[in-house]
């Protein structure tokens, strides 16, 4: 059984499974929008759908279930066959990732289990059109050896009430160093004090609203063709008390 002292496994309402941290005391995925759904809408498919390369370097954090790695090479193996995908995910947990070999995931990944299984043993998996780098340790000090490296950032930390640290205007500083000028980033926060800390990172806003799921934030560092855009010059005018999260207060 995957459950133990740490962590209980939960089913969401898509029908995969998804697990409560019993540390952060959070789930690891919205139970309403379903795991493998919320993976696939709040970060694939929007960040596919914008940045399309013969090759794709993505930064995942967290790693956490692997949801969002796995969707991600399920769908481009899918729709995109030609592209080779690089992945690089941190990872705080490591007794997690070497337990996900007796995670219940969802029959879509079934053609993936190899996979699941050589990350949680090994940490690296590679092969002729993808390659995957678990870091365990600390992700804010893993962002920092990058520089001008990523197309796409997964940003799917646990929420800032409960990890902060992950979600500051100074991490946001180092995100931005280390992603590609045309670069976006996806998160499922559509919190003022995050889009505030990504704003002031030099970030344009956009609101995602996928279907049968929840609104969820697409930011890059260039302007993008879409209808969305979050107007952060009024809301700040609205809200001029507010501030984005900062490392001094956390």
């Amino acid at each position: 059984m995957f459950d133990d002292d740490l962590h209980t496994m939960k089913l969401s309402e898509d029908g995969s499974f998804t697990a409560y941290s019993k540390e952060y005391d959070e789930h690891y995925h919205s139970t309403k929008d379903g795991a493998l759904h919320e993976s696939l809408v709040k970060h694939v498919i929007p960040a596919s759908s914008l940045i399309q390369k013969d090759a794709i370097t993505i930064l995942d954090i967290c790693y956490g279930l692997g949801f969002n790695t796995l969707a991600t090479i399920l769908y481009y193996r899918e729709n995109f066959p030609d592209t080779i995908v690089h992945i690089y995910s941190p990872e705080l947990d490591a007794s997690l990732v070497k337990s996900l070999t007796n995670f219940s995931y969802p029959k879509e990944f079934e053609s993936l289990h190899h996979i699941i299984k050589t990350l949680s043993s090994e940490g690296v998996y590679e092969d002729n059109k993808l390659y995957i780098e678990l870091y365990l340790g600390d992700a804010r000090e893993y962002v920092k050896s990058f520089e001008n490296r990523f197309d796409i950032v997964y940003q799917d930390a646990f929420s800032p009430s409960v990890n902060p640290i992950l979600w500051t205007k100074e991490y946001f500083q180092d995100i931005q160093k280390s992603m590609k000028k045309e670069g976006v980033l996806t998160t499922y926060s559509i919190a003022f004090k995050i889009r505030l800390a990504l704003y002031e990172n030099g970030f344009y806003l956009y609101t995602n609203a996928p279907e049968n799921s929840r609104v969820s934030t697409i930011a890059s560092l260039q302007p993008l063709e879409l209808d969305t855009k979050v107007d952060m010059e009024h809301k700040i005018s609205c809200n001029p008390d507010l501030k984005s999260l900062r490392d001094a207060d956390v």
